[in-house]
């Protein structure tokens, strides 16, 4: 890079290393500034514009003297690095989770970004593309900050390329500051580096005074009374909940994906109806999406919004009792089945299960598809042998919180059903975990992986069908969405809504459901409201609690 080295002995830069030094100051600085903060903002117009900020700072660094000349250069290096950065990040997270990075309450997500991207395209991809981001960041932060050191020494050079830059730097800035001052040119000239980096401070602000205020909410108690009456309209029933993984209002009714999903749930209330269950249904808005699933099983076991990580850190952390600690406490065994769990999870203090089934004590000896550690169906299956049978858990009800995952990106290979009697240590589906494209291929095709989405959460509900016509006997089965998927599958602006089940042969309990606003069969109304999730825990204890 000798093009950007400046002659020390004199103190000069010269000839076609001052005009290269001007080009990279002026590219990379016009990048900055102009680069859309969302996948939605590429396009012409966004870049038709000039930042006023990049002439005053050719200025500052033409005219001040040497060391606050010097301070000026690292001042914008670091606001280029901070506005590459918090691009980046915002393009990143708005495509993933629809919504802005959050400098307070996301950089600890780091590791599960790294976990998802991983699982859709190998971790040697990853990690490539990672290093390659972070190499290119380098890179050019590097390159502007020599182009600003290389900018600093123009006003010294005698040649003819150093009068033009200052003239032209000079002149321009004060048009076009000129013409800003009048109210013309706004439209091709503005200031918004300032406004953009205050907006980011301003919501990391407002972030702090949330988590205070949400430390006061988990300061109020709910612990149950002596003589608590809660759930006795259900006492002595198995409560099955399961969250399907990113089961979302979209895969109901997105002309994409409803053709596919709407007849299998007609078909599962069919077939629940004539085995003599009822089912009523509606909408809940997850906290989440596209990812980062916890934040809903937070939500919903606790009753409080828990839509960042550092609500959820802090809820795990508190007295406050999970839906699964008050059954326990009413006479339930509490059981968690996280076939996704595959490391240590000290966050399961807090929910207060009696048993826990995570990946490796489900006793799957089959082969993972992909980044899914088992089937849906073998996971169902497994929980039945393992904690529903007289034999695991003795005469007390089972109150289970079961996640079920086949339906999580990168939706390959998408799993098949099976006769449930020759499930058994899950071998059986080796062949189905070996068939189909790996995720590279798949994801390469943004139709397929919607389509291969779809079959997947098709796949769920027909286990989700098969176990409860099986095994279903006297149990209450909340079901419900973890959160809508990517928005890649949903397109932008989709509704955060997910569907919420539930379903018993108890007619008389369904009906409550139906007489608060939920839908009768296994199809919410497109009409239906979308209470945030944190209120159906209330509603599900009001409802299994009343004679």
């Amino acid at each position: 890079m000798t093009w950007l080295t400046i002659d020390e002995g004199t103190g000069q830069v010269r000839g076609w290393k001052a005009g290269l030094a001007v080009l990279v100051f002026v590219v990379i600085g016009f990048a900055a500034c102009t680069m859309p903060d969302s996948p939605e903002g590429f396009h012409v117009e966004a870049l038709l514009r000039l930042p006023l900020e990049l002439p005053l700072v050719a200025l500052a660094l033409l005219l001040l003297p040497g060391r606050l000349a010097l301070a000026a250069a690292l001042l914008a290096t670091i606001t280029v690095l901070c506005l590459l950065f918090l691009k980046l990040a915002d393009i990143g997270v708005i495509s993933a989770f629809q919504r802005r990075f959050n400098p307070y309450l996301d950089l600890k997500m780091m590791f599960d970004g790294w976990n998802m991207l991983s699982g859709a395209i190998g971790t040697a991809a990853a990690a490539g593309a990672m290093l390659l981001a972070i190499a290119a960041l380098a890179v050019l932060v590097w390159l502007f900050w020599r182009a600003c050191r290389g900018m600093i020494r123009l006003h010294r050079s005698a040649g003819r390329i150093s009068v033009a830059a200052f003239s032209i730097a000079l002149a321009g800035g004060l048009a076009l500051l000129g013409a800003s001052s009048f109210g013309m040119a706004r439209s091709v000239a503005d200031l918004r580096v300032a406004a953009y980096l205050g907006e980011r401070l301003s919501l990391v602000a407002q972030s702090v005074a949330d988590i205070r205020a949400f430390e006061a909410e988990l300061a109020v108690a709910d612990l149950p009374a002596e003589g608590d009456t809660r759930f006795a309209r259900i006492r002595g029933r198995d409560v099955i909940l399961v969250f399907v993984e990113s089961y979302g209002r979209s895969a109901v009714e997105d002309p994409r994906y409803a053709g596919l999903i709407r007849p299998r749930l007609d078909n599962v209330e069919r077939q629940l109806r004539e085995a003599g269950f009822a089912a009523a249904s509606g909408w809940v808005r997850s906290p989440t999406v596209g990812g980062l699933s916890w934040l809903a099983h937070g939500t919903l076991l606790s009753g409080l919004r828990v839509d960042s990580q550092a609500r959820y850190d802090r809820l795990m952390a508190s007295d406050r009792p999970s839906l699964n600690r008050l059954f326990r406490a009413a006479g339930w065994r509490t059981a968690a089945v996280m076939p996704a769990i595959t490391m240590d999870w000290p966050e399961a203090a807090y929910y207060g299960y009696d048993q826990i089934l995570a990946a490796r004590d489900l006793g799957y000896r089959g082969k993972p598809f992909n980044w899914v550690t088992m089937p849906d169906q073998y996971t169902l299956s497994a929980f039945e042998r393992l904690s529903r049978r007289p034999a695991a858990g003795g005469d007390r009800p089972v109150m289970a919180e079961i996640a079920l995952i086949s339906s999580h990106a990168p939706w390959t290979p998408v799993p098949k059903m099976i006769d449930w009697d020759a499930v058994g240590d899950g071998t059986v589906f080796d062949s189905q975990a070996e068939s189909g494209d790996m995720p590279a291929v798949v994801w390469a095709d943004h139709d397929r992986v919607r389509r291969q989405y779809a079959e997947t959460i098709d796949y769920s509900l027909q286990a989700l069908a098969g176990y409860m016509l099986h095994y279903g006997r006297d149990a209450v089965f909340v079901i419900l969405g973890d959160h809508q998927p990517a928005a890649l599958v949903t397109g932008p602006g989709a509704s955060r809504a997910v569907p919420v089940h539930v379903i018993s042969r108890d007619l008389d309990l369904v009906g409550r459901f139906i007489a608060d606003g939920f839908d009768a069969g296994m199809t919410p109304s497109q009409q239906g409201a979308e209470p945030p999730m944190d209120r159906l825990r209330e509603r599900l204890i009001g409802h299994f609690s009343s004679p």
